[in-house]
């Protein structure tokens, strides 16, 4: 073989490896879009590929078993993060996922065995700590918490949630004065953690402590109002304090909040049965039985309140399974009987009497006649028939585990409640969205759709698709079908719409790179076209998001690429200057970019285009919001609440109502 023909052929195979390499990481790209628009399905998809193409690479394993972590496969997580150790032993973000993986599973010594190694890597990572800690406690390794909580206190003197933990310890350890003690030193460094409180309120329920603890409770409710445990706790709390009607208050709202509440329905049904409400707490009593059919204590209780409201079978049939049950249960066959005497069936009372009877003659062998207990709680597995009308509380009062996890849902979900509605884009499909009666409508889209109308129809969304394993191959078969079509096409005007249909199914699969690509494509053939500009516009800014979710600090580079995607909407407005769409995406930019001018300028000319655009009065709102206009921006979110996006309201309770 001659020189030039080696040369030849190590240059093709080096350009054969470049070109696989690209696609490897074009793969990764496209994969991690997926994970960041929560499509994890799809994205495993992709992460398949690029492991099926190069199973030798750590990545694909470990962003696939951030997918399945996202979907519940604890196990698969753990067998793909346990591949990409195998291949990299030296990445801390994989041991720290295996580890959550592992807690999943109540495998809390593995999971410390992996944060073990992930700390040796990276000391100074607290979440490891923390998560480390937690472990411990689950353990019942009390002092070698406390022990890691000492180290941890002493590197991280401000670290609110390490004190909560030092309590919990001892907690556990009963020690509840240095529980107290660790609770409030807590609060002092962060009074805005809803579970300190109610840990603190916890401990003044044990010590029966009921004004103190409602204290602690109501300061629990106002940081996290929607926590059904907190006011069955502050119930308890205030009916111990003779408050009945804050008492019931308390359960209600529990009820509200959740209405399968076991501990609410019961406690709830006592107290109406307490105050005569005899036929309300008949209708808790039923709930709980709905609930748990077998509860002797809920059964005996309702066919109380049967028999004194007259349902006299009603109470027979309820009584008659407690008595199945307990067959020595005096108190019961006597009620039974004296039902039986009312409805004249003679035979049954008089069996029942005469069991009571028997049993009063040789008490020494049946035992004596139970007598009601006074004291107002019992736990909830306690099944003593004598304590039928007492409160029930939970059998263990225990702060909640907080992990630490960066893995779960994405980065949008980690942010505040103050995220602006998404832009308006072309899909294939209308995906569900908040509003659901508006259906969004753009003439050059509809014209587009007349005068191709071959090819499947386009239609605007602002909700990104979530994609199951079908609805991804479906697109994937799209794609494989546009392409094709495309190789046959000579001429470049009819490959236009061609290259449209198939940059909009990349776009649904996260494809932003070779979306954009087939748009320019189109644009070179046809720049008088609004579309290619708008989609464009609309894949370049999905691209901005993720930059910065990966890489916060990338602000310069997320900048310029805003400024193309501002030049692509321009461009689209003076090709189609009276679609509303478009003023309310570019105002979303400038927004995004801190141009809140600008922004309001964009949205005010969408909604007079089209007053009936929620979207572009809730995002207004926020702008005015930011610019500390409260009154416009009440008067904004309250148009777009009317307008079927209710979560306004909660904006305006939350932020606009502050004196």
């Amino acid at each position: 073989m001659n020189r030039k023909t080696v040369f030849t052929i190590t240059m093709l195979l080096w350009s054969l490896s470049t070109i696989a390499q690209y696609n490897i990481d074009r793969l990764l790209i496209i994969g991690r879009n997926a994970l960041y628009f929560e499509d994890y399905v799809l994205s495993i998809q992709y992460f398949n590929q690029a492991i099926n193409a190069k199973p030798y690479l750590y990545e694909p394993w470990f962003y696939r078993a951030v997918a399945k972590y996202n979907l519940d496969d604890f196990i698969g997580a753990e067998a793909d993060c346990s591949q990409a150790i195998s291949i990299n032993p030296f990445v801390t973000n994989i041991y720290e996922l295996r580890g959550l993986a592992r807690i999943q599973q109540q495998k809390f010594s593995d999971a410390i065995t992996d944060y073990n190694k992930a700390l040796k890597y990276d000391p100074e990572n607290q979440s490891l700590w923390h998560n480390r800690v937690l472990c411990h406690i689950q353990n019942k390794e009390y002092d070698t918490a406390l022990c890691e909580l000492d180290t941890m206190l002493t590197r991280w003197k401000r670290y609110a949630r390490g004190y909560a933990m030092q309590a919990e310890v001892y907690i556990h350890k009963e020690d509840t004065t240095k529980a107290i003690q660790s609770l409030n030193q807590s609060i002092d460094i962060d009074p805005y953690e809803s579970s300190t409180w109610q840990a603190l309120a916890g401990i003044s329920l044990s010590r029966k402590k009921w004004k103190d603890a409602e204290k602690n409770l109501d300061k629990a409710i106002h940081l996290q109002p929607k926590n059904a445990a907190n006011y069955i706790n502050r119930a308890l709390a205030r009916i111990n304090q003779n408050n009945l009607r804050g008492t019931m208050a308390d359960y209600d709202m529990a009820l509200d909040i959740d209405p399968n509440n076991f501990l609410a329905h019961y406690n709830r049904g006592l107290l109406r049965a307490q105050v005569g409400d005899d036929n309300r707490a008949i209708t808790d009593f039923d709930f709980v039985l709905h609930l748990e059919p077998d509860n002797l204590m809920a059964l005996y209780n309702r066919a109380l309140l049967l028999d004194k409201t007259g349902n006299l079978r009603g109470a027979i049939r309820d009584y008659s399974k407690v008595i199945e049950e307990f067959p020595n249960f005096w108190t019961g066959l006597q009620s039974r009987a004296s039902c039986y005497r009312r409805l004249g069936m003679t035979k049954q009372a008089e069996a029942d009497e005469f069991r009571v009877y028997k049993a009063q003659l040789y008490k020494s062998l049946y035992g004596i006649q139970p007598r009601l207990n006074k004291k107002q709680l019992r736990k909830r597995s306690d099944k003593d028939l004598e304590k039928y009308n007492q409160l029930v509380v939970a059998d263990e009062q225990e702060m909640e585990h907080q992990y630490k996890n960066d893995y779960r849902g994405r980065v949008q979900n980690r942010q505040t409640d103050l995220d602006p509605m998404a832009m308006y884009g072309m899909a294939f499909e209308r995906n569900k969205s908040e509003v659901e009666t508006y259906v969004p409508f753009d003439r050059t889209v509809d014209e587009f759709n007349q005068t191709t109308p071959n090819g499947k129809p386009l239609c605007l969304t602002s909700s990104t698709a979530i994609l199951d394993e079908r609805s991804t191959r479906t697109y994937f078969d799209l794609i494989a079908s546009l392409s094709a079509e495309l190789t046959m096409t000579k001429d470049e005007r009819k490959a236009t719409p061609i290259l449209l249909r198939r940059a909009i199914a990349y776009s649904v699969v996260q494809n932003f790179q070779d979306a954009v690509e087939d748009l320019t494509s189109f644009i070179a053939v046809d720049s008088l076209s609004a579309l290619p500009y708008w989609q464009r516009g609309v894949c370049r800014m999905k691209q901005v998001d993720i930059m910065l979710s990966a890489d916060t600090k990338n602000h310069d580079a997320a900048d310029m690429k805003m400024v193309a995607v501002i030049d692509d909407f321009n461009r689209a407005i003076e090709l189609n200057q009276q679609c509303a769409y478009l003023y309310y995406d570019r105002g979303n930019v400038f927004a995004q970019r801190g141009d809140l001018e600008k922004a309001i300028a964009d949205f005010d000319k969408a909604i007079e285009i089209d007053a009936n655009l929620a979207e572009a009065h809730y995002n207004r709102g926020l702008a005015h919001l930011r610019q500390k206009h409260t009154d416009l921006a009440v008067k904004d979110l309250s148009k777009a609440g009317e307008l079927g996006l209710y979560k306004a309201y909660g904006i305006i309770k939350k932020y606009c109502n502050k004196k």
